[in-house]
């Protein structure tokens, strides 16, 4: 483990480089090389960082003895928990896929978590992984992909009539490291048409929910993975993978208890991933808690010939070590001192989340090693987050996507609105958009973290806009019991401080571990009926694809 953070070697200058570099290529093509992202002063020891393709997961902090309260139903293990029993030849890879493949069959008629369950297959490959030697902590883990990976084999639709009969020929970047390591395929999740809202139909209609309200179809789930969300919060997949181009792993993450990563742009390669936006679109894990992220990502991250945005970049550093609590005697403290900056009103109120996010702060400065800091907003920060130039990735995902908008609307559904918006505006709202982009950038590196070193955050802008890492992580609970959640984000490559901080805040409380009941047996008997359908309105779609 290396003595201090990532964040604390790289060049914000030369990330801030990178960036605008990405915004040409975004233009001119993608089989332009990116600028290296720089260490700052001598950098790390060669013998302290990785190659490409993240650490091996065969690593003593990756295993976790299981709570005994998990024992005795194994869709409760968190993966180390679940990787310590495998390896303990306590529980079997079959035996841990069909206990998923009960509670989908049991379960999955109300939540809608699936829109493809690969059961035979995911039999088959854990049948396979019992007789094979172990590859480290994912293997024979289930997990639950979105539906815009692709899977070879598989349908893989994105959610969208545009490619409801495409099968992809191989595995996306992401998928492949997953099985490499003995991950297994359980199926395909819901997502929101092309990644662009909450999950339902192409025609607007709701399908996915949200497993803390399984029998109210108007509480939402968060953004457009939530098909993974509800599988992995449902008991249904131990964990699983989605993207992230406006809040897509935070929100769901924080709408159903979970702890979802989204790495800094590049950190995981989009090779194989259907796109919504080349300079914004992030894959990550969705997760039970901060060691169950750290696995994820170490499996999926590093660099990919396939995708210029995932080469030149720092090694991957131990993120599962940084996930890892650290005690002083019998008392948690930090892995490395870190200030925590809280924007202005992050806590004001007396709602239930203002309340719990007052409790946040203060056990999260009750643990060694946390200074809380304020930090005021920097200059036009309301300008440069807001819609107007929030709006700058609609022309970039319209692009690709011309020949269709010219031949035939139908093919975007629901979303089709936000699609001709893009396709409408200007090259000069483009540029200047991009402009605005690096001057957030710049705001953000040098005056936002200028006396922090990690910020809290209501919301996943501005960090999905400028590419850098968040986490979001429960933090409490409604009085209708409903997860209440947080995220913070940070430098440049800074997950494992990141990690770092949530594993500390996990160790010291439980709320990550809380699990929703059950749905009704009736209501899981079927899907919804037409005459049940709630749908999208149109004020619905064009906030959500904004």
């Amino acid at each position: 483990m290396t003595s201090e953070p990532f964040d604390r070697t790289v060049d914000r200058r030369a990330f801030l480089a990178r960036a605008a570099a990405l915004a040409t290529v975004s233009a001119v093509g993608v089989n332009v090389g990116l600028p290296s992202v720089a260490l700052a002063g001598n950098g790390l020891a060669t013998n302290t960082r990785t190659r490409a393709g993240g650490r091996p997961l065969d690593q003593p902090n990756a295993y976790t003895e299981p709570r005994p309260e998990a024992l005795a139903e194994p869709t409760e293990l968190t993966i180390a928990e679940a990787a310590w029993l495998i390896r303990a030849g306590k529980l079997t890879p079959a035996q841990l896929v069909e206990a998923y493949l009960a509670r989908i069959s049991r379960h999955d008629g109300i939540y809608q978590a699936f829109n493809r369950v690969l059961a035979d297959t995911a039999i088959a490959a854990a049948k396979d992984a019992g007789r094979r030697p172990r590859r480290g902590a994912l293997h024979g883990i289930p997990l639950a992909i979105k539906d815009n990976y692709y899977t070879e084999g598989v349908h893989t639709t994105a959610n969208s009539f545009l490619f409801k009969d495409f099968v992809p020929p191989y595995d996306a970047t992401a998928v492949a490291r997953l099985k490499a390591t003995g991950a297994i395929v359980l199926g395909k999740t819901q997502m929101g048409p092309l990644a662009t809202t909450r999950a339902t139909t192409p025609a607007g209609v709701i399908t996915t929910v949200n497993a803390w309200a399984p029998t109210d179809r108007s509480t939402d789930p968060g953004g457009s993975s939530t098909g993974t969300a509800t599988a992995v919060a449902g008991r249904m997949a131990t964990s699983g993978i989605g993207t992230q181009t406006g809040g897509s792993i935070t929100s769901p993450s924080n709408a159903q208890n979970l702890t979802g990563l989204k790495p800094t742009m590049g950190r995981v390669s989009a090779a194989g991933i259907i796109p919504l936006t080349y300079t914004r679109d992030h894959p990550g894990p969705l997760a039970r808690d901060a060691k169950d992220a750290a696995i994820m990502l170490t499996a999926m991250a590093g660099e990919d010939p396939m995708d210029p945005r995932s080469q030149g970049l720092p090694d991957v550093p131990n993120l599962i070590d940084a996930a890892s609590p650290v005690y002083q005697g019998r008392r948690v403290k930090l892995r490395w001192k870190t200030r925590i900056g809280v924007l202005p009103g992050f806590a004001n109120g007396t709602s239930p989340t203002a309340l719990a996010r007052a409790a946040y702060l203060a056990q999260l400065a009750a643990i060694p090693g946390v200074t809380l800091v304020d930090v005021p907003l920097p200059a036009e920060w309301g300008q440069l987050t807001g819609s107007t130039f929030n709006n700058v990735r609609l022309p970039e995902r319209a692009e690709p996507f011309m020949p269709y908008l010219r031949t035939d609307l139908r093919g975007f559904g629901v979303s089709v609105t936000s699609w001709l918006q893009g396709a409408l505006m200007g090259g000069n709202e483009f540029i200047t958009g991009q402009r605005a982009k690096l001057l957030l950038m710049d705001r953000v590196l040098n005056d936002l973290f200028d006396g922090c070193d990690v910020v809290v955050q209501t919301d996943p802008v501005p960090f999905d806009i400028v590419g850098l890492p968040e986490i979001a992580f429960p933090i409490g609970s409604t009085t209708a019991g409903l997860p209440i959640g947080t995220i913070l984000g940070g430098l440049p490559y800074a997950e494992d401080r990141l990690l770092s901080v949530v594993a500390a805040y996990q160790a010291v409380t439980d709320w990550h571990l809380r699990r929703p009941a059950d749905p009704p047996a009736a209501a899981g008997a079927r899907r919804a009926a037409p005459a049940e359908e709630l749908r999208l309105t149109a004020e619905e779609v064009a906030e959500l694809s904004q």
